[in-house]
């Protein structure tokens, strides 16, 4: 171009200055000098100047003089070779088209102000295509020339560096054990798919994924090592990737199967049309992984839990889906393991409920948030009241009244029932001291209070005992201590220990729920027992319903049972009392005291002194 004569060349060429024309002072065969070298430097001899341009020339580094037009001057040999052409042929080109760097918006405003002078410096990565048909990676860097208008464009071929880093990056974004993505690989695709709506690009805006963990590979590992180990996760890595396959997001390449860390791996679906895709994989991957294995002589059959969560992306994130997967496959172990669960709102909702209580169960019974009702026993024989059972009651800030299966559960699980349960023992002995006090002429009513057995096992509950009747002046016979025959069966050691403690102390100990458990007669004679409290499944089947009859069989139970329990000097109560028929009947066979809804629901301690006061007959209407 440069030595092309005005009018001869192309239209561009004819609104395009010469490089002689831009740079008089450099003849036409130096036109690959640098720097706009006909500028001479001021104090720089022409010898000097020569040696600058054959430096230029000769260096391996890829460079070229631009102007502030943004157009080649001088291009030296390195940046031909890299551009696969002639450095003349390079003069006159616009340095933008050359390195791409018009391909974004901000890197070309960078570039137009480095040209303005207006910014000293900019360095970018680029992928070029040479002529012969490869790509390389560059990184590009322009600078001023220091003394002239122009700017130096220099560009260093990357390509081994690139590939060197994507080999790292590889090995870092892969499990070494069975080669498929790892948990940082799959965290950065999840995050990448919430960020970026697939609808807008004709997607279906929807993403899936099933949480899969291998049932007993501890085990596996335990007695047959790690290497076997190893191999197996193997060998499972590559039925799940097949599955997918078959699954048809191969083709799409819409999933990712990844192994997260031990024995669990995630299959993540982009672009999900709904749950029953994802419940199409759970199932192949679960038969998948349940065919037997073969490794190197040893057969293998394991199984597998899987959570799956399928849901809009919009307002999804990462650590949402994957607390929601964790939680799903929690419950597939819940349920028996070997089977997958889709994800359940209203189960979530109710666990979430669960930690909720759980976080502020402590600290409630330091707020007094916690309150005592009571629920009369009454003599069938008499129809005097003459005990109450203390129910605890939870007044939640946030979730009303909160009656003792919403929480006592919790309680067990975090040992805070050990704080709770004194605080009940203590707050029931305190009231039923003070019916005492306030009607004397009245026979007292004894308290039985719910202890479960973490409550023996981890505090000195025959010392609380008696610590509290010490404190509030209450007798040990008018204490009745409840636990569960589950929590009763096969006592020894220490709950032996302390039940014995108890009963010779004075406090009766009653086996709640009677029937429901394990039924074992024998040790009713070993045990300090003095209460059997009949479950209510017995008490119902007494009750007339409408077109039928009470079942025979269940009043011969009770009788016996009646008949043993006072055989061995204990007395019985038969617990959901509902009906007039139902107490008359219980009275026949010997029940001692009766307690349900006939008399009353738990209400609170003055309406148990309105009842303690009342006749007899008042109490069943």
């Amino acid at each position: 171009m440069s030595g092309t004569p005005e009018g001869t060349g192309s239209a561009a060429d004819s609104i395009r200055p010469t490089v002689t024309e831009r740079h008089p002072a450099v003849p036409a065969a130096s036109t690959t000098s640098p720097g706009g070298p006909g500028r001479t430097p001021v104090g720089r001899s022409g010898s000097e100047l020569r040696d600058y341009r054959a430096a230029f020339n000769a260096a391996h580094l890829a460079m070229a003089v631009v102007d502030r037009d943004g157009f080649v001057v001088a291009a030296n040999s390195a940046l031909a070779g890299l551009l696969g052409t002639e450095a003349h042929d390079l003069d006159g080109r616009s340095a933008a088209d050359l390195v791409d760097l018009a391909a974004e918006a901000r890197t070309w405003q960078a570039y137009r102000e480095v040209l303005r002078g207006r910014q000293a410096r900019l360095r970018c990565t680029r992928r070029l295509k040479h002529p012969d048909g490869h790509s390389l990676w560059t990184e590009v860097t322009l600078g001023p020339v220091p003394g002239s208008g122009d700017v130096l464009l220099s560009v260093a071929d990357i390509s081994d560096r690139r590939d060197l880093q994507a080999r790292l990056r590889h090995l870092q974004m892969h499990d070494p054990v069975t080669r498929l993505p790892n948990r940082a690989l799959f965290f950065e695709r999840l995050s990448a798919a919430l960020e970026s709506p697939s609808y807008e690009r004709g997607g279906t805006g929807r993403i899936g994924l099933c949480y899969l963990d291998l049932d007993g590979f501890k085990a596996v590992n335990d007695t047959l090592g790690h290497r076997v180990g190893d191999r197996l996760l193997t060998a499972v890595a590559a039925r799940l990737a097949q599955c997918a396959d078959q699954s048809g997001y191969g083709r799409t390449g819409g999933h990712l199967v990844a192994r997260l860390g031990g024995d669990e791996f995630a299959l993540l679906v982009e672009d999900s049309t709904g749950t029953e895709q994802l419940a199409d994989l759970a199932r192949s991957a679960l038969a998948a992984v349940q065919e037997p294995f073969d490794l190197a002589g040893q057969r293998l059959s394991v199984s597998a839990s899987i959570g799956v969560v399928e849901r809009v992306a919009a307002g999804t994130s990462a650590t949402a889906l994957m607390q929601a997967a964790d939680t799903t496959l929690y419950w597939a172990k819940e349920d028996g393991k070997a089977r997958w669960t889709l994800f359940d709102p209203e189960r979530n909702a109710h666990r979430m409920t669960r930690q909720a209580l759980s976080s502020t169960l402590r600290p409630a019974v330091e707020r007094d948030e916690f309150v005592l009702e009571y629920q009369p026993l009454v003599d069938l024989e008499s129809g005097v009241v003459r005990g109450v059972e203390a129910l605890v009651r939870w007044n939640h800030p946030q979730f009303g009244t909160l009656t003792p299966n919403r929480f006592i559960g919790i309680a067990e699980e975090d040992g805070s029932i050990v704080q709770l349960g004194q605080w009940v023992l203590r707050t029931a002995c305190r009231q039923a001291r003070r019916w005492q006090i306030e009607h004397p002429s009245d026979a007292p009513v004894f308290v039985s209070v719910n202890v479960a057995v973490r409550q023996v096992w981890d505090s000195d509950l025959v010392g609380d005992v008696a610590e509290i009747l010490a404190e509030t002046g209450l007798a040990p016979q008018l204490l009745q201590l409840e636990l569960t025959e589950s929590a009763v069966m096969g006592s020894a050691g220490r709950p032996l220990q302390a039940l014995q403690a108890l009963s010779d102390m004075g406090v009766r100990i009653a086996i709640d729920d009677f029937g429901t458990g394990y039924s074992n007669l024998a040790y009713l004679s070993r045990l300090p027992v003095s209460v059997l409290k009949l479950d209510g499944s017995f008490v119902r089947g007494f009750r007339y319903e409408e077109g039928s009859h009470p079942n025979p069989a269940d009043e011969t139970i009770v009788e016996a049972l009646v008949q043993l329990a006072h055989r061995l000097g204990l007395t019985v109560t038969a617990e959901c009392v509902e009906t007039a028929g139902q107490a008359a009947r219980l009275r026949r066979v010997g029940c001692d005291t009766g307690q349900g809804w006939l008399y009353s629901r738990a209400v609170a301690p003055e309406r148990i002194a309105e009842m303690i006061i009342a006749r007899p007959q008042d109490l069943a209407r």
